[in-house]
């Protein structure tokens, strides 16, 4: 039951669901190869596009929390940067009992997050929109849209210009189509983005119809091994007895 907006202590944690939608999935999802610096959330951003004869396009995202010092988790330094108001409100006691799924997602605010990192998109018919380096390049948007805001200076609310048009939106002139990308132990052929001051992006097409992307903050490149494999599928998160 759903009260004044207020989640009930027994609300079921929303991972449930969405490890179920991957795990039903019929095509296998890729993430960083385990590391010490990363801990995966097993949270995904799945998105879908539809038409009248059924799934056209599916695109599962993945994020991680970043540590930048993974031999010592209560280490000052691996805290995020946040204002003072975002600070104190993760510092206020709740006035009534939440869930504890979401007293953990509280407390992981506190830590930096690799958000959507890591891209493996389905398409059932490619063409030149879905391309790699197509895909590459709307990933990077994506990230510097929603997660350098404030170093881009854009502006709140929706764009205004021509969709591709803002002077810090990525390009398909900057791709690179000479990488090379760690894919479950193999050196496969990739392209990358890496003219960007704020990010760095690299994909590669792994069969006709899947697509890996991903694309990193420069800041935490050193940190990261950037090698991608096969992700196992977890158990979901207990649902509350």
């Amino acid at each position: 039951m759903w009260i004044s907006g207020v989640l009930p202590p027994d609300a079921p944690d929303p991972r449930i669901k969405g490890a179920e939608m991957v795990r039903a999935l019929p095509f296998a999802i890729y993430g960083l190869v385990p590391q010490p610096s990363l801990e995966d959330l097993n949270s995904f951003g799945v998105m879908a596009a539809r038409g009248s004869d059924g799934t056209t396009q599916t695109t599962v995202a993945l994020n991680y929390t970043l540590w930048r010092n993974p031999n010592d988790h209560d280490d000052p330094a691996n805290l995020a940067e946040l204002d003072e108001v975002t600070r104190e409100s993760l510092d206020q006691d709740s006035p009534w009992p939440r869930p504890r799924w979401l007293i953990e997602q509280v407390e992981r605010m506190r830590y930096p997050m690799l958000w959507e990192v890591v891209r493996t998109t389905w398409t059932r018919v490619p063409d030149e929109y879905q391309s790699l380096p197509n895909q590459l390049v709307q990933h990077v948007n994506h990230i510097l849209m929603n997660r350098f805001r404030a170093e881009l200076g854009i502006p709140d609310g929706p764009p205004s210009g021509p969709p591709g048009g803002e002077p810090w939106h990525a390009r398909l002139s900057a791709v690179n189509p000479m990488a090379h990308l760690e894919v479950d132990g193999h050196e496969v052929d990739a392209v990358e983005i890496d003219t960007d001051p704020f990010v760095y992006g690299i994909g590669a097409q792994l069969s006709g119809e899947i697509v890996v992307t991903v694309v990193i903050p420069r800041a935490d490149l050193p940190l990261i091994r950037l090698a991608l494999a096969t992700r196992a599928h977890r158990e979901s998160p207990s649902a509350p007895a």
